[in-house]
């Protein structure tokens, strides 16, 4: 064989060896066939583009922000419209309330032994009041005490309900969220099914219980099925779950018992959760009237929800004046922990 032919072929197979491979030709892109003035009018064309559809993204993005503001605000309004009727018509006179609203009652059931009826006029909204007086307040607080025994039959009830509740949801929710065990996540399911169950099925079982027990027509037929409630017990477990283990793991190392693991890291850790449903519980249980009207007999043990559901037509102004003092507490309780309750329920996970 020619030594020259040899030789190439041997630089050939060293080549495929080493994978060394010739740069192949390619074809010109459409953007480098352009020329200067080609790709100007391009650019233009483009960067025009460009603008029209952030205009119209622009647009379309402020357009949705309006109308969510507008639902917002109506919605908003709506909510509050009552609440200002509440408290300016508590500073209406009796007269003036009983023209202005007193064609609404006359249509109702019940009124001069007949049925409800049509209104034989339009009754007058009348937000603010034409001589404004504090009589009904007066007749409230002072000519009578049925307002401050009533208002005070609430507190007795609705705050230990409140404080026993989160004492017993705490402990409750850190035993499921730490012991993951299949009868504890059956007995978790079954307080799942109680919290879907309407209060108003569980009522006549309080009754039979608490008469079994003696505590009928006592505070305690009250308190104690309100302390053991389901709802408060689901969410703490649910908040206490997404605590990190490697917190856990850590304090075990550095030889912390379970009840300080409990007190000095999931309790705090839930505080925004423990804050948002002491909210919740306590205007849940503020405005709590069929237990107090099924489980308490006595009129002086009920409380002022049930005071205000009685309250007749007669009564019209003083009811005003008793549901504008009524609000007050669950509205300074509100506003005191917003923060906590909206930065509780979200990070929950509950919408």
């Amino acid at each position: 064989m020619d030594p020259e032919v040899s030789r190439q072929r041997r630089e050939e197979a060293t080549k495929a060896r080493r994978k060394v491979f010739t740069v192949m030709q390619r074809d010109l892109s459409f953007f480098e066939q352009m020329d200067e003035s080609t790709k100007e009018e391009f650019f233009k064309k483009e960067k025009a583009r460009s603008l029209k559809v952030r205009r119209r993204r622009k647009i379309v993005n402020n357009t949705s922000l309006t109308i969510g503001i507008i639902i917002a605000c109506a919605v908003s309004i709506l909510a509050i419209v009552p609440v200002f009727y509440t408290f300016l018509n508590s500073f209406m006179s009796s007269a003036e309330i009983s023209n202005n609203y007193g064609v609404i009652f006359q249509s109702l059931s019940g009124h001069a032994d007949q049925g409800a009826t049509y209104l034989s006029s339009s009754p007058s909204m009348t937000l603010v009041p034409q001589r404004v007086t504090i009589e009904q307040y007066k007749n409230l607080l002072i000519m009578s005490p049925t307002y401050l025994l009533k208002f005070w039959n609430s507190i007795i009830l609705v705050v230990p309900i409140v404080v026993g509740q989160m004492v017993i949801s705490c402990l409750a929710a850190y035993s499921f969220a730490r012991y993951r065990k299949k009868r504890r996540e059956v007995l978790f399911f079954s307080y799942i099914i109680l919290m879907l169950m309407p209060f108003q099925v569980t009522l006549v079982p309080n009754y039979m219980i608490s008469e079994q027990l003696g505590i009928l027509n006592t505070r305690w037929a009250i308190i104690l099925p309100g302390i053991f409630s389901t709802f408060a017990i689901f969410l703490l477990t649910k908040y206490m779950r997404q605590i990190p283990n490697a917190y856990i793991e850590a304090a075990k190392l550095d030889g912390a018992k379970e009840w300080q693991i409990f007190t000095k890291i999931a309790v705090p850790m839930c505080s925004n959760a423990i804050f948002a449903l002491t909210i919740l519980l306590f205007i849940d249980y503020w405005n709590m009237v069929e237990q107090p009207l099924v489980l308490l007999t006595n009129a002086d043990k009920q409380p002022m929800s049930v005071f205000l559901s009685q309250i007749n037509e007669a009564e019209i102004g003083i009811a005003f004046a008793a549901s504008a003092l009524y609000m007050i507490p669950p509205l300074l309780i509100f506003l005191w922990g917003e923060e906590y309750l909206v930065e509780g329920i979200s990070r929950s996970g509950v919408k």
